[in-house]
């Protein structure tokens, strides 16, 4: 069914705006691709919060036009399927690098991300990144590690000036009343 032009207009609107605030953009080419194996994928796509869309690559151009996705405009051709990472920026290459393996048909075009075109092998880097909750507990960790190292390190120069005499001490004191 061909759209009108304020449909197109709403469909380019749409698409600009989740543009503008999408951390990461797959093209995918997915012809051949079953209805249901696209039902599941766009159930997956809502649950971990990727924005799927299938249209025109004209109208796809003019809606990146302004974003950090523009300098993909030029290498859209073909049906395509648009994923937009909406909450970090692996969440579409995970998608689409899951859905691939059952399906064959299913294979990665573009991969733009902070204003750069990466060649479809960049879905496996994208894929590789960490979730936001990862990425918080490696920040933890590595927060966290200087004061583990200090306490250590007190308590290994504790141990050398008579380790056994200071817990004796510190027992001694809470045993004694003041």
């Amino acid at each position: 069914m061909a759209l009108n032009l304020s449909q197109k207009q709403e469909v380019v609107a749409e698409l600009a705006e989740v543009a503008a605030k999408a951390h990461s953009l797959i093209a995918v080419e997915y012809a051949g691709t079953t209805v249901s194996q696209m039902t599941a994928m766009r159930k997956k796509a809502r649950e971990t919060g990727v924005f799927l869309k299938v249209v025109k690559n004209t109208l796809a151009s003019r809606a990146v036009v302004g974003t950090e996705y523009e300098c993909a405009k030029d290498v859209l051709t073909g049906p395509l399927l648009y994923a937009f990472s909406m909450e970090e920026p692996g969440a579409a290459g995970r998608l689409i690098k899951e859905f691939a393996k059952g399906n064959d048909k299913l294979q990665a075009k573009v991969v733009a991300m902070g204003g750069q075109v990466y060649p479809a092998s960049h879905v496996e880097v994208l894929a590789s990144l960490p979730t936001l909750e990862q990425a918080l507990a490696m920040l933890a960790r590595v927060l966290n590690e200087p004061a583990t190292m200090f306490a250590r390190a007190v308590k290994a120069v504790a141990d050398k000036q008579g380790g056994g005499d200071v817990a004796d001490a510190e027992a001694e004191a809470v045993a004694e009343p003041a």
